[in-house]
């Protein structure tokens, strides 16, 4: 039995995750985790998730209960907290946090040199399929082609661009060889001259309640290639972190993705 810890259980994520859990063999929810001060402290994550009660209360402390993998989908603060206990700990990490900074990933590379860490900015199995088409695409095309990345999620998002649409940007800037930093075009307002051959462009668009909408436009004289990818329901995520745990739990330590996950490597 793998005992999975969740951590912001009270949000929608969190919540995708236990649901998911219960359904699955050979799983069980031990620990499900949210910020001090929150309303749902010491309620059932279960019931939490609207599965009944499964005898697990929401508490403030990961070290309530053991673990074998905690799935981690929260803030940068949070996550960076729990990655260091659970390298002090050896408990292994599936990590789908966005808005991270580059030296918060460094910490995430050096806390996967003794635990096992799968790091994606995307679960679904559907984007990281696209992730390896963008590749191929890019590949072919060549960096003479101008590429726009276009995502949409719900108005109460709060990073920009979205973890996914970086994730893309440097699957085409790694097929070019090149550094997305370099050539990521990431506001565009004024006089701002024409566009500069071998850059990648990003459109964001917060609204409603939009899952995750993203589009690749790989545009030529004369014809236009779009890859894209709607997630409608969250359980998408959810079941890819379920899988990615379960792979997880007879891995040595290192720091892997979904394309690891799913074999695409």
């Amino acid at each position: 039995m793998i005992q999975i810890a969740v951590a912001g259980a009270a949000g929608r994520m969190g919540r995708a995750i236990i649901t998911v859990c219960q359904s699955e063999k050979g799983l069980r929810i031990s620990n499900a985790i949210e910020r001090a001060g929150s309303d749902t402290i010491g309620v059932d994550a279960g019931q939490l998730a609207g599965v009944g009660n499964i005898g697990v209360p929401v508490g403030d402390d990961i070290n309530v209960s053991p673990f074998d993998v905690l799935i981690e989908f929260t803030n940068p603060g949070a996550t960076l907290s729990h990655v260091n206990y659970c390298r002090e700990q050896g408990r292994a990490m599936v990590i789908g946090t966005t808005g991270l900074e580059n030296s918060d990933r460094k910490e995430i590379e050096q806390a996967a040199r003794e635990i096992s860490i799968v790091f994606a900015a995307n679960m679904s199995i559907g984007v990281n399929l696209t992730l390896r088409m963008l590749q191929i695409a890019a590949s072919a095309l060549g960096e003479s082609v101008d590429v726009e990345v276009i995502e949409a999620h719900h108005r109460h998002k709060v990073d920009s661009p979205s973890g996914t649409a970086l994730a893309m940007g440097e699957a085409v800037a790694t097929a070019w060889g090149r550094n997305l930093d370099d050539i990521g075009v990431f506001t565009r307002h004024g006089q701002v001259g024409p566009r500069v051959d071998g850059s990648i462009g990003f459109a964001t668009v917060r609204a409603g309640d939009i899952v995750g909408e993203h589009t690749v436009m790989f545009a030529l004289e004369g014809e236009r290639v779009e890859i894209s990818h709607k997630a409608s329901d969250r359980m998408t995520f959810a079941n890819g972190a379920i899988r990615a745990a379960r792979w997880l739990s007879s891995r040595t330590p290192g720091l892997y993705d979904m394309q690891d996950v799913l074999g695409l490597r």
